[in-house]
């Protein structure tokens, strides 16, 4: 039975195609209109699954939306009445669009579905789940674990905000929620705002600046914004907040309760606006810890599955971790409202459909979150052939040879094989690699090629076997950079343990390690374990790096400039390579050298796409 999964017009559309629990693909529009975080109908995601899977478009039996459209207008119908005459012109703007549209959301599925496959009934396919329940279903179904805790933590679905979960076999059941307006994640993207980055975009910079600081303001945080009971749930103090009626995050008392307004997306970072993060960090933090904590002790069951936004702060995750209360940790890699589209479609299958779920061992069932298209040796070399492109095409060993030597002498490599990721991060596929033990590295990757903010930290890739050697991650492994661990003592620098006083960005001039590009100003480091048995290419370029220097990890950065989508074909990472200072592109078995190529493809490619 093939199910296709879809989530549409709030932030990350996406779509996924399953058959009987396997997932076949997934892909987010993102990375086909070029717009980050699109939110329109995925047409072009359907279609590059439908390719994906090899099959008839007819022969998709249910099309499950993520969300019910109709509970999510009865709590914006009640937020107005309760919050009346609060933001009373953003309920007069969006009532007639819930009108015309949402509501009869169905009727838009089924137009848009047969603009780009006429031929097919839709209206007799067509499902839908609650929020939280796909998120939870995209948390536990292709997990490892035969029963899990499932939390669930986001901005808002339908009226929840935060669930709680729990799989046995095939079965998946809500049983705990906290309701909107009381949410960690809206508490999170206010701060993410009052810091002047942008809301459902910013958050992972939130999060990256907060080792800056100090949590000097989390006292005021949970005195004031938000009451926490033991257990880990909670309550927020709306009349600091302006979210539950549309008109912004903050309000006028949360500005004066700090004493500065919020920071504007050009100013400097201060040292106040460092001190915020890393408080609300901290805050988010204890609160997560004593959810999960009070989960550990009331089911004692020994699996934690997570997903929803707030899921994607790996620093929290990795807080979860190392904490203990569960033994496993098993964070969707997509887990913001891209991979609700899998969770949808897998929700149906064995809720719906009480299929049998089958759970692999020592491993889960995301296929490495390589589920996007790939592109054959003659597909590339056709399209850099078109573009007039200077290459060279190798044989796999001496490709491999070649890559890794060329990541010994401090270059950057764009690096772009098999299948796209599906998720935020790049894990190997369509990624930027360099070499983690350069003191340039991470100035270089952040000015001359990401175009990105100077205190914005790089993730390791490292072989997993070679792991417990370099990193402090728990006993557990991270192949979706979902969990940060801690660089091991012996190869932190002595200074990294002196306080001379230095703060903020002044940070960033210490050499911490023996890798510096891959750690963080607090040593911590946000891994991808790179596993034999799901990135064999990959993982033989780490071997023949470690080979040649002794060292099994890389700088592993998305292949993309500030603002831009993940590159998804061959093109798109020729245009990106040639918009920035990469040294070298490889894709496919096509090596290519930056100095060899035609300064009339040299582009502003950089600048087409707006700051993240």
């Amino acid at each position: 039975m093939y199910i296709l999964g879809i989530s549409a017009f709030y932030h990350d559309s996406a779509a996924a195609i399953t058959q009987s629990g396997n997932i076949l693909s997934a892909c987010q529009e993102e990375r086909f209109t070029r717009i980050k975080h699109d939110a329109s109908f995925p047409k072009n995601a359907i279609q590059a699954c439908i390719k994906n899977s090899g099959i008839d478009p007819e022969k998709i039996d249910h099309v499950v939306f993520y969300d019910k459209p109709f509970l999510k207008f009865e709590r914006l119908l009640e937020t107005y009445i309760t919050f009346a005459p609060r933001g009373f012109q953003s309920f007069a703007k969006a009532i007639p669009l819930w009108v015309k549209e949402k509501i009869l959301q169905k009727n838009l599925l089924i137009k848009e579905l047969s603009s780009i496959l006429p031929n097919v009934k839709w209206e007799k396919k067509i499902l839908f789940s609650e929020h939280h329940l796909s998120h939870a279903a995209s948390a536990y179904y292709p997990s490892p674990f035969d029963q899990a805790v499932v939390l669930t933590m986001d901005g808002v679905g339908e009226w929840a905000t935060t669930s709680l979960s729990v799989g046995k076999g095939n079965n998946l059941k809500i049983l705990r929620e906290i309701h909107f307006p009381d949410s960690l994640g809206l508490l999170y993207s206010a701060f993410t705002y009052y810091t002047g980055f942008r809301v459902n975009s910013g958050e992972y910079k939130l999060m990256g600046l907060a080792p800056f600081g100090s949590p000097k303001y989390k006292d005021k945080i949970f005195k004031n914004l938000i009451d926490v009971k033991e257990d880990g749930t909670f309550k927020l103090n709306q009349k600091y907040f302006n979210y539950a009626t549309g008109l912004s995050m903050i309000n006028n008392k949360f500005i004066n309760l700090f004493g500065r307004p919020p920071r504007k997306p050009d100013e400097t970072i201060d040292q106040f606006y460092m001190d915020i993060a890393a408080s609300i960090q901290a805050a988010l933090e204890e609160i997560i810890l004593k959810l999960t904590r009070s989960l550990a002790v009331e089911f004692k069951i020994n699996n934690l599955c997570l997903a929803g936004g707030v899921a994607l702060n790996c620093v929290a995750n990795g807080k979860i971790a190392k904490d203990g209360a569960f033994n496993n940790v098993w964070v969707q890699p997509a887990a913001g409202d891209a991979g609700a589209a899998i969770g949808a479609a897998l929700a149906v299958t064995y809720l719906k459909n009480n299929n049998e779920r089958k759970v692999l061992k020592h491993q889960d069932a995301m296929k490495g979150s390589y589920l996007g298209p790939e592109f054959n040796q003659n597909e590339i070399e056709k399209t850099l052939s078109s573009i007039g492109a200077n290459f060279t095409t190798l044989e796999e060993k001496q490709l491999i040879d070649q890559t890794a030597e060329i990541l010994t002498t401090g270059s950057a490599v764009g690096w772009f094989q098999g299948k796209m990721e599906f998720g935020p991060r790049a894990l190997g596929n369509r990624s930027i690699l360099c070499d983690p033990r350069s003191t340039e590295t991470q100035a270089k990757l952040n000015r001359k090629i990401k175009y990105r903010e100077d205190f914005r930290p790089f993730a390791p890739a490292i072989l997993f076997e070679d792991l417990k050697n370099w990193f402090d991650l728990h006993g557990l492994s991270s192949p979706y950079m979902s969990l940060i661990g801690y660089i091991k003592k012996e190869r932190m620098k002595e200074e990294h343990n002196q306080d001379h006083g230095v703060t903020g960005f002044d940070k960033l001039k210490a050499i911490n390690s023996t890798i510096p590009a891959v750690t963080h100003v607090d040593g911590s480091s946000r891994i991808q374990t790179v596993h034999q048995e799901t990135n064999p290419l990959f993982h033989q370029l780490l071997s023949a790096f470690k080979n040649k220097t002794g060292c099994p990890v890389l700088v592993n950065t998305s292949f993309n400039v500030r603002g831009e989508p993940i590159v998804c074909n061959p093109k798109e990472a020729f245009l990106c390579f040639m918009a920035t200072k990469m040294e070298w592109l490889v894709i496919g078995n096509c090596l290519l050298e930056k100095e060899k190529q035609s300064v009339g493809l040299r582009s502003d490619h950089h600048t087409k796409f707006s700051p993240d």
